[in-house]
C-alpha cells in the first residue's frame, strides 16, 4: 500500500479516476499504484507534477533523493521528449506574471490544444506572454533543418505550422509574438522563476537533446543567463505580421 500516494491525493482533492484522466492511462492502474506498484518513471514524474510534490515523496524506493547539482539547478532530463505533456501543461499553468517561450518553431507546444488554452487563460488574468519562433525565411531556420537532417524546407514548413496554429493568440491581450534571426544554443520555455532549457546540440533534434529545469535565484545563476539571452533576442525581433 502506498500510503505516500494516498496522502498527496487527499490532500489535492484528487481521486484515481482524475489521475487517469490527466495521465490519460485507465483509473485501474493508479489503484494499482496505490496499492504499490511502482510506474515507469514518465508516471511517477506525471503524478509528481500534477500533485505537485516531489517524486521521492511519493515512491522512495525508486527514487534518491535529489542533491543540488548547483545553485538554481533544480533538475535535468535526459531529453526532452521524456518530459510528460502533463509538465508542459503545469509548467506554464503555474505563471502568474511572466511566460516566455523561445525556439524555432515550438511545435511540440502549437499542436497541444490545451498548452495553447492555458496560454488565452494565463494571458487574461494578466500574465505577459512573449513568443519568439524562428523567421520561416531566414538562413537560420534553414541551417537547422538541414542540421537535423529533416531539410530547409521541413523546418520552415514546421514553423509555419506553428505561427499558423498559434495565430488565434493574436487576438488575445497580452499575447506578443515575434521572429528571430538567431543561431539558438537553446530553446526557452519560462513560467515566472521556472525555465525549462532544451539545450541544442549539432544533427541532433531538439527532442532528443536534454532539458534543464533552472530557477532564477539571483543575477549571479544559471537561469540569469538565459534569461539576458532571451531579452536580447526580443529587442530585436521582428513582430509577426499576419
Amino acid at each position: 500500500m502506498n500510503n505516500n500516494l494516498r496522502y498527496a491525493l487527499a490532500a489535492a482533492r484528487l481521486n484515481t479516476t482524475d489521475v487517469a484522466a490527466a495521465l490519460a492511462v485507465d483509473p485501474k492502474t493508479v489503484s494499482r499504484w496505490l496499492s504499490g506498484r511502482i510506474p515507469y518513471p514518465r508516471h511517477r514524474w506525471a503524478v509528481a507534477d500534477l500533485l505537485n510534490v516531489d517524486e521521492a515523496d511519493l515512491w522512495p524506493e525508486a527514487v534518491p533523493r535529489p542533491q543540488a547539482l548547483a545553485d538554481g539547478i533544480h533538475a535535468v532530463y535526459p531529453h526532452r521528449w521524456v518530459i510528460p505533456q502533463a509538465t508542459w501543461r503545469t509548467h506554464f499553468n503555474s505563471a502568474i506574471e511572466q511566460i516566455d517561450i523561445l525556439a524555432y518553431s515550438a511545435l511540440f507546444l502549437a499542436e497541444d490544444h490545451a498548452i495553447q488554452r492555458i496560454l488565452v487563460e494565463r494571458a487574461e488574468t494578466g500574465v505577459r506572454v512573449r513568443i519568439l519562433l524562428g523567421d520561416p525565411a531566414g538562413p537560420e531556420v534553414a541551417a537547422r533543418g538541414v542540421d537535423e537532417g529533416i531539410g530547409a524546407e521541413v523546418m520552415a514548413a514546421r514553423v509555419k505550422n506553428a505561427l499558423a496554429l498559434c495565430r488565434p493568440l493574436l487576438d488575445v491581450h497580452g499575447v506578443e509574438i515575434r521572429l528571430h534571426r538567431t543561431v539558438l544554443y537553446n530553446s526557452l520555455y519560462r513560467a515566472d522563476d521556472q525555465l525549462l532549457i532544451n539545450t541544442h546540440a549539432y544533427g541532433t533534434p531538439a527532442a532528443h537533446a536534454p532539458v534543464m529545469h533552472l530557477t532564477h535565484t539571483t543575477d549571479q545563476g544559471p537561469a540569469h543567463t538565459y534569461l539576458t539571452g532571451f531579452t536580447r533576442i526580443w529587442t530585436t525581433a521582428q513582430p509577426y505580421d499576419q
